[in-house]
């Protein structure tokens, strides 16, 4: 049996179980998502899916690298863990916030994002530079200002258009299935075990959490679960994907996670052209006009869906075509 299937199984069935826990905790101690009149959904709802998600994660990578398979924990990896769980933690202070139908602090939250992005690159986790596909012995090895600038730029990037995307029941969890099951062929392909074993562990997470947060979703992952699913994504991507990338494989990641990156630049754009607060939230995201041209929140998931693994088999070509 595969390491990369094991750390599924387990990181499955332990969130499986721990979902409903959370659950029945959110519940009875008040922590739910509290209806404003940008939500979709009209009853409050609980928000600590996130942490059978961070608990089950952390529990099966380490588990299953370290104690099953003898493995290391390299320095990238366990920079990854620490910036996962600091992720968490802010994404807990902001859900608490929303408990109370208060909004946490943007800036805050930026910060603590950097904080963990300079983790991830203090332990070795850095997009060192771009390989020339043509001839593979050239390679262009960015200066250290602009290593650690690309990173934390995509790191805090694609934490926020994760949050952002996390909108209605089951889009967030289901758009990280298909990036993870994207970067675990990657990894694969670049015999990048850790990424893998990493990769494998978050697709059973996020799959035994969609079974409870599908339409209609009786828990949500809230900015917790989903500003912890962005920073593993792209930790997996630095630490993995964008490893020896050549100025075309280095698509890859980015169209891995191409439809939140692609609908937070136009939104981005968008409120820059109106002179809105790029990082004030609003219903300007791609499900939200969906959903307000007539489809329904299954047909709009359903669709967004289509549109991700679309991405994903664009992914996966071009990873093949620069092998």
């Amino acid at each position: 049996m595969s390491a990369d299937f094991i750390a599924f199984s387990l990181s499955f069935g332990l969130v499986y179980f721990l979902v409903p826990l959370m659950r029945h905790l959110a519940l009875h101690t008040g922590f739910v998502d509290m209806p404003t009149e940008r939500k979709v959904h009209k009853a409050p709802l609980p928000m600590l899916g996130g942490a059978a998600m961070i608990i089950g994660f952390i529990t099966v990578t380490i588990a299953v690298h370290h104690f099953l398979f003898a493995l290391r924990l390299d320095k990238p990896f366990l920079g990854m863990i620490t910036g996962a769980t600091v992720m968490f933690a802010i994404g807990m202070v902001d859900d608490y916030a929303k408990t109370r139908k208060r909004d946490f602090p943007a800036w805050p939250k930026f910060f603590i994002q950097i904080l963990a992005a300079f983790l991830l690159i203090y332990c070795g986790g850095v997009i060192r530079g771009v390989q020339d596909p043509f001839h593979p012995a050239y390679y262009f090895t960015f200066p250290h200002w602009l290593a650690d600038f690309l990173t934390v730029f995509w790191i805090t990037g694609i934490v926020n258009v994760f949050n952002f995307l996390d909108g209605l029941d089951g889009l967030a969890g289901g758009i990280a299935i298909f990036a993870s099951a994207t970067l675990l062929i990657a990894s694969l392909v670049k015999g990048d075990v850790s990424s893998a074993l990493s990769a494998a562990s978050l697709i059973g997470v996020t799959l035994a959490f969609l079974r409870f947060n599908f339409y209609p979703a009786r828990i949500i992952m809230g900015d917790a679960g989903s500003t912890f699913v962005g920073y593993v994504l792209a930790a997996i991507a630095v630490t993995g994907a964008f490893k020896s990338a050549t100025a075309i494989s280095i698509l890859v990641p980015i169209f891995a996670l191409g439809v939140p990156i692609f609908d937070a630049i136009y939104v981005v754009i968008r409120r820059m052209l109106e002179h809105r607060p790029v990082y004030k939230a609003d219903r300007s995201h791609g499900h939200y006009r969906l959903m307000a041209a007539g489809f329904s929140q299954l047909q709009t998931v359903s669709l967004i869906y289509l549109v991700s693994l679309a991405f994903s088999v664009i992914s996966i070509a071009l990873l093949l075509l620069t092998r």
